[in-house]
């Protein structure tokens, strides 16, 4: 375990705790730890909300630009419902430490220090939340850890695998993040999410000091499998398989139906992959940022499980 005073490595930036005071609707408690089996030193934050004994354990993972206060208005849905709620930051992302070689950022560290951190917490009874990169990386889990996942709340995502087409939608990203190397994030947010409010637009871009923090954000668009041999794409070709054939656990799909990128057509491609996945829950004035419309989701998604488990 580790505290907010701990040396930070060379070449590792970490954002000042001050840039964290009084977000908007986020009081939690912040978490960390630098034992990460494969990441010693590095320090890891994450939030851990509700009761530590619950029987089911909420593992949320955040995507691009964000970090866990994306899950702001879902885990108090969670926590109602006796449920415990962990949410990481990814390296490069919210509290976590932001390594400044961009070269430090790949498909398979990333996936490497989720598997690492569920071990570590020993985490077991999971609902699976994910979105964007949580999805990319959040859906090989279970290869890793066998048994651990019982249930999935999935929301605009899909899986990496460099054997389709990247869509215009996403080239077009691409491109806008990398002409961009100090991305607007505030901004990008407040173009993104109806009625977002200025302060929430900012907590976004909170662990983002200035652009040498922001290699971890550069990085992403450019991690995403565009050919078969890509980082990642194998082992998201055998989690796909996994869903399709292997999975039995509770699925949930939720799809905001404003998304340019991971909207309704990518999310019935997915669909078709999870197997026993139902009919989506569409949110039809909801972009990318599902969480953002993350009350209701959340709800949804548990009175979904109710009657599955019923």
């Amino acid at each position: 375990m580790s505290s907010d005073t701990d040396a930070v490595l060379p070449g590792v930036l970490r954002t000042p705790e001050q840039r964290f005071a009084d977000l908007p609707g986020f009081d939690c408690e912040p978490h960390y730890r630098s034992d990460l089996p494969g990441f010693e030193g590095l320090r890891v934050h994450w939030i851990d909300e509700g009761p530590a004994d619950a029987e089911v354990t909420v593992l949320c993972l955040h995507g691009q630009p964000t970090w866990s206060y994306l899950y702001r208005k879902m885990l108090p849905v969670f926590v109602a419902a006796g449920q415990r709620v962990v949410a990481p930051d990814l390296f490069g992302f919210g509290r976590s430490d932001k390594p400044e070689d961009e070269a430090f950022y790949t498909f398979s560290r990333h996936r490497a220090m989720l598997v690492a951190f569920v071990e570590a917490l020993a985490l077991k009874n999971v609902t699976l939340v994910v979105q964007d990169w949580g999805g990319l990386l959040g859906l090989t889990l279970p290869l890793a850890v066998p048994g651990v996942i019982r249930r999935l709340i999935v929301m605009n995502t899909a899986f990496g695998t460099g054997d389709i087409p990247l869509g215009k939608g996403f080239l077009e990203w691409r491109d806008y993040a990398n002409s961009r190397p100090d991305l607007d994030i505030a901004a990008l947010m407040t173009r993104s999410i109806n009625e977002i409010t200025p302060a929430e637009a900012e907590a976004y871009a909170a662990p983002f000091p200035d652009a040498r923090y922001k290699a971890g954000v550069r990085r992403f668009p450019n991690l995403v499998p565009d050919h078969p041999d890509a980082d990642g794409a194998e082992l998201s070709r055998r989690a796909r398989d996994w869903w399709s054939t292997e999975w039995d656990g509770a699925s949930f799909m939720a799809v905001g139906m404003l998304d340019p990128v991971l909207g309704p057509a990518p999310m019935r491609m997915l669909r078709k992959y999870i197997r026993g996945c139902p009919e989506a829950f569409e949110l039809p004035d909801t972009g990318h940022f599902v969480q953002e419309s993350g009350e209701a989701v959340a709800l949804e998604a548990l009175a979904h499980f109710d009657r599955e488990e019923a």
